[in-house]
């Protein structure tokens, strides 16, 4: 960082300022967060993906806690409330934190569920209208999708797609 005006020494100009903490705003301030922010994460026996760097998992017992982390929002998510609780208060002891409760959105993408039928689902449709008005097409015909609409998928084809999907990962995509 260049020295602050009427801060220079005679004949020291050229000399710039090493910061001992980052300043909101600068370049380097997000990724002094995240260094500071996975040290932490990282000691409190969460373990990080291998493929996504901003995903962490935790495991006691039968309790899994997922934590997502986009810039400086944090998504929690897991099957054991308590556990879930445990994290936050942990995390309220480390960190300045608002608990914004239940995530209806999150970077576009709305979150519905629905407890007694044991459902979670995610839709971008607010951010598809977006990008139709962007480009002056709301009104414009809808068509099919490649998709069925309420598709329901047996755990067996999903765990058979999920083996498939880690395959990709090892071997590349074949190109045409």
């Amino acid at each position: 960082m260049d020295q602050p005006k009427d801060f220079t020494t005679v004949g020291e100009e050229q000399k710039v300022c090493r910061l001992q903490r980052s300043i909101y705003g600068l370049k380097q301030a997000s990724r002094s967060w995240n260094t500071r922010f996975d040290e932490v994460i990282l000691g409190y026996d969460f373990i990080k993906n291998d493929y996504d760097p901003c995903i962490y998992k935790k495991i006691s017992g039968s309790s899994v806690a997922y934590l997502v982390l986009y810039v400086d929002d944090i998504l929690l998510i897991g099957n054991d409330v308590k556990m879930l609780g445990n994290i936050k208060a942990w995390l309220s002891t480390q960190f300045s934190i608002k608990d914004m409760d239940q995530a209806s959105y999150i970077l576009g993408i709305k979150i519905y569920r629905d407890r007694s039928r044991r459902m979670l689902g995610l839709t971008q449709s607010s951010y598809i209208e977006k990008v139709l008005k962007r480009f002056k097409m709301e009104h414009s015909k809808r068509g099919l999708l490649p998709m069925r609409y309420g598709l329901s998928c047996p755990r067996s084809s999903l765990l058979r797609v999920m083996r498939n999907l880690k395959g990709c990962r090892t071997s590349p995509m074949p190109q045409p």
